[in-house]
């Protein structure tokens, strides 16, 4: 009896044993889903029936939504293979892409990305491709445009397309340093023949240097301003920047200000008139201290003939975690955004 009883129990504990390692092998889920994603630099579009997210991550994250109130997020990433060419540009880059951009241009999604190290201005804006999102299949399509150290006063990341009123193609981009530069592109989306970045948005007037320095880094000095984006709404091209400092949790102060102009490559002035080139920008959006800690790095879209206005914020109630904001965009009777309730 005894010898039958303890073969009983070691067929048991056999059998508890193949189960617990059947139940570490399994693999995680391909994707899950949630209300309020956890994003850094998010941009959204839209293919069909079907809301994408694109946002900081390894390989840059994705995620889905048929009515963006909940996202299916993936666990495979855009890029399951970076190309060689950016650790080759850029030896600080590994696989964790920030700051994507996505547009669709002549029958094509085109999705511009930022290869970079923190802190650093050596740096590369990677190109992509796509007949269709819903395929997930992207086509390498080379470098935009690098910046390096000690050689350019601005840094290659942080990118946003635009189109202008002549179907013409241009990319804004910039962090720190010289601030936010921009450049016409060619019909392959990359910087055309002939042109060189020039600084259309600075955080301060050149001539003036902040008393207190930089607290994310020492090389990258006290220019902060960065992550633009361009919407065109009745005339005007508005450009949207985030100001002071990000990616420091509950600490952050990030902010978005804005200003506008009626020729895509500007000036834009704020609603003063002071030249965002010399510094200027009207406050747009910045922490609450409530809900929100800061909020930043943001985009806006026209989707079903609403204006809608996302961008990342730093949770006052979760420890500083960086969640999706959504609001809805309204506009002044002078031609001004405002987020409404």
């Amino acid at each position: 009896m005894k010898k039958i009883a303890f073969l009983l129990v070691m067929a048991v504990l056999g059998v508890c044993l193949t189960a617990v390692a059947q139940q570490r092998q399994r693999p995680r889920s391909e994707s899950y889903q949630t209300g309020q994603p956890s994003v850094h630099d998010p941009v959204m579009a839209k293919d069909g029936d079907t809301y994408y997210l694109f946002a900081t991550g390894m390989g840059i994250q994705q995620m889905t939504s048929s009515d963006r109130q909940t996202w299916t997020v993936t666990r495979r990433p855009v890029m399951s293979v970076i190309p060689g060419w950016t650790t080759d540009s850029v030896p600080r880059f590994d696989s964790h892409v920030w700051a994507p951009d996505i547009i669709r241009w002549h029958g094509r999604w085109w999705m511009a990305y930022s290869c970079s190290s923190f802190g650093r201005n050596g740096s590369a804006i990677g190109l992509l491709s796509s007949r269709s999102l819903g395929a997930g299949l992207w086509k390498d399509e080379g470098c935009i445009v690098s910046s390096r150290e000690h050689r350019d006063n601005w840094n290659a990341i942080d990118p946003n397309f635009v189109i202008d009123g002549s179907d013409q193609p241009w990319l804004v981009w910039g962090s720190f340093w010289d601030g936010i530069q921009m450049a016409r592109l060619d019909s392959t989306m990359h910087i055309a023949a002939g042109e060189r970045p020039r600084t259309i948005a600075r955080r301060y007037d050149p001539g003036f240097t902040p008393s207190e320095p930089n607290p994310t880094s020492r090389y990258a000095g006290t220019n902060a301003i960065e992550a633009p984006f361009i919407f065109k709404h009745d005339g005007y091209y508005y450009l949207f920047v985030s100001w002071d400092y990000c990616c420091r949790g509950a600490q952050s102060n990030y902010r978005v200000a804005v200003g506008r102009s009626r020729q895509v490559d500007g000036p834009y002035l704020d609603h003063e008139g002071l030249d965002m080139a010399k510094g200027g920008g009207t406050l747009f959006l910045e922490g609450d201290k409530k809900e929100w800690e800061a909020a930043g790095h943001c985009a806006v879209y026209n989707f079903d003939g609403q204006d809608i206005f996302i961008c990342h914020g730093y949770s006052a109630t979760q420890n500083g975690a960086a969640l999706l904001i959504q609001r809805s965009v309204g506009w002044t009777p002078d031609g001004w955004p405002q987020l409404l309730p």
